[in-house]
């Protein structure tokens, strides 16, 4: 299905006047180089976070003091994807790189203690964990989806038709762990089953064609039947994933959310961020300048986005490639109240936002609607989306 052109509206705007002030606690330079800092993800527990950097490494920092751990360094080109592994294994970070490899480290020691290789020329953009026994590995490539058995190393499957440009995004569905979907430059999504011998003809169940290069995709919603996709020129589109039904195209997404933001202009789109406890979605913009503002998105009746909910500024110099919010309901993090969460961008600073009534902090702000509830107050456990 083709995604095709919708009326949107504004949501009301937000006034900051009413809403938290959030300062910038620590700033932290990940080297004395040109580096950026790519991506920003956190250990199960939040004990550490990984940060992986232009210079091929990742480094390891604490969530709550910014304190530096230690680097995992062997990739010979651009890391394109990091991710911790499940909870049965926490000290394991799994990395993918351009320079064709998929690497796993063991963080307590920060060396390499696997690697699987696509094979030579090859590139490996995303990857991930899943299938019906979880031991299938995927790898979204150059125009092909890789997929090894985790026990053996050893490659199980290859599908080269399906797209015909570089393979952006592959997740293993978390509520059916047996499908995967894959998002590709070509601008298609598609949906497989990965169930028996893998292949074109007989696994694709479903393609949707959004229409433009896709960067990057998440799952969200009740069961994750909810996709939201943002493209390479700066469009956001939600589908309902299992009949491929668009449920809101904003293709001047930019300009939109910039006209509810009165103090900036949004230039780009670092990621999506939902809220299982809300029900809500928030597109997180920036600007050149290094500002970013969060966004409410309305993906149910009408599609809109609204003013944003979060406003956080002057902290980086550079364009934000990565933006973690930090649940308050993190055990890691409980004796840290009003944190907010980390950013980081192509100035190679990470930055640190936590709740601050001083006044040098009043053009950042946040809503409450951002922080997540206690575990009492939620509605039901869930899984966390890939």
């Amino acid at each position: 299905m083709e995604a095709t052109a919708m009326d949107v509206e504004e949501l009301p705007q937000s006034n900051p006047n009413s809403l938290n002030r959030v300062g910038l606690k620590n700033s932290i330079q990940t080297n004395f180089g040109d580096d950026y800092v790519f991506q920003i993800v956190p250990k199960n527990d939040w004990t550490s976070m990984a940060v992986s950097l232009s210079t091929n490494v990742v480094k390891l920092y604490s969530p709550v003091t910014g304190q530096y751990y230690g680097e995992c360094k062997g990739h010979s080109d651009t890391i394109n994807h990091i991710s911790f592994s499940a909870t049965s294994t926490p000290h394991v970070l799994n990395s993918c790189s351009s320079d064709g490899t998929l690497k796993v480290w063991d963080t307590r020691t920060f060396k390499e203690v696997s690697s699987i290789s696509a094979g030579p020329s090859q590139e490996i953009f995303s990857f991930s964990f899943g299938g019906s026994t979880g031991n299938l590995l995927s790898a979204g490539c150059k125009s092909q989806i890789l997929f090894w058995d985790w026990r053996n190393k050893k490659q199980v499957a290859c599908l080269e038709d399906s797209h015909v440009e570089d393979v952006t995004q592959v997740h293993f569905i978390p509520s059916q762990p047996n499908k995967l979907l894959s998002a590709s430059v070509d601008g298609l999504i598609c949906i497989f089953d990965t169930d028996g011998d893998i292949n074109d003809d007989d696994n694709l169940e479903s393609v949707i064609n959004v229409g433009t290069s896709i960067g990057k995709v998440g799952f969200f919603g009740d069961k994750f039947q909810k996709l939201w996709c943002l493209s390479h020129i700066e469009t956001l589109s939600i589908w309902d994933w299992n009949d491929a039904r668009n449920e809101g195209d904003f293709q001047d997404a930019r300009s939109i959310a910039s006209k509810s933001w009165t103090s900036d202009q949004v230039d780009y789109f670092v990621d999506c961020h939902y809220s299982e406890q809300e029900e809500r979605l928030w597109v997180v913009g920036g600007t050149n300048s290094g500002n970013l503002g969060y966004f409410p998105v309305n993906y149910k009746g009408e599609a809109a986005i609204g003013s944003p909910e979060a406003v956080l500024m002057g902290g980086h110099g550079g364009i934000v490639r990565s933006a973690l919010p930090v649940s308050s309901i993190c055990s890691g993090l409980d004796h840290s109240p009003g944190m907010f969460g980390w950013t980081g961008g192509e100035d190679g600073r990470l930055c640190c936002w936590v709740l601050d009534d001083s006044s040098q902090t009043d053009r950042s702000w946040f809503s409450s609607a951002l922080v997540m509830r206690s575990p009492n107050t939620r509605k039901k456990t869930r899984h966390q989306p890939y």
